[in-house]
């Protein structure tokens, strides 16, 4: 199944089977529907998530959902990003505060690079740490976000990383405010301001 944010609410497509599983109340806060093979029904419901508050979710069914999943790429310029979820000596989790939700390191992979390799770069310039040990591979995410009218669709790599040292530095040229050190599952308990894609990236990592 495939699941992508957009406006900070979930876009799921997959098969009949993988999005009943979803168990979501089907109403108007949320759509559920078949795909019938049509672009327009998808930016239909891109715009519905976009410019309609209320609903909370979008989910999308048909028994080929890459065939979907294409369609719905082809709606989308598609630009790559790669991050870090760094944990400390003590295994608490970095976290910092930028435009009024707490995230984690992340940004653009530059022309020739590798996503890992953007990934601790990212982690290095956002956090100031240089003691970055690169881990496994946990999960790519996906949000959408208009520019300058086009729809763009980020795809992000998400790595397990570690450090030895809690010795931080917020670059505040990307307006990052503050830096912290959590125990993440306690942390999630407290429902901070957070993207839903960062709370899946930390929930895997809590796996």
């Amino acid at each position: 199944m495939y699941k992508v944010y957009v406006n900070g609410k979930p876009f799921f497509m997959g098969t009949p089977e993988s999005t009943g599983e979803l168990g979501l109340l089907i109403g108007k806060k949320n759509y559920h529907s078949p795909y019938l093979g049509k672009r327009k029904q998808i930016k239909q419901y891109l715009d519905l998530l976009e410019k309609n508050e209320a609903v909370e979710s979008v989910v999308l069914y048909c028994d080929q959902p890459e065939l979907m999943w294409a369609d719905f790429l082809s709606c989308f310029k598609l630009i790559e990003a790669a991050g870090g979820y760094v944990t400390g000596p003590d295994e608490r989790l970095l976290v910092f505060y930028r435009r009024g939700s707490w995230d984690l390191p992340k940004g653009k992979i530059d022309p020739g690079e590798l996503p890992e390799e953007a990934a601790v770069r990212e982690v290095q310039e956002e956090t100031g740490l240089e003691d970055v040990v690169l881990g496994y591979f946990m999960l790519h995410t996906w949000h959408t976000y208009r520019e300058k009218g086009d729809r763009i669709l980020k795809k992000t790599w998400w790595y397990r990383m570690t450090t030895g040292s809690k010795l931080v530095t917020p670059q505040v040229e990307e307006d990052i405010e503050q830096i912290e050190w959590v125990e993440p599952k306690s942390w999630l308990a407290t429902n901070p301001v957070v993207y839903g894609s960062i709370r899946d990236v930390i929930k895997v990592g809590l796996q």
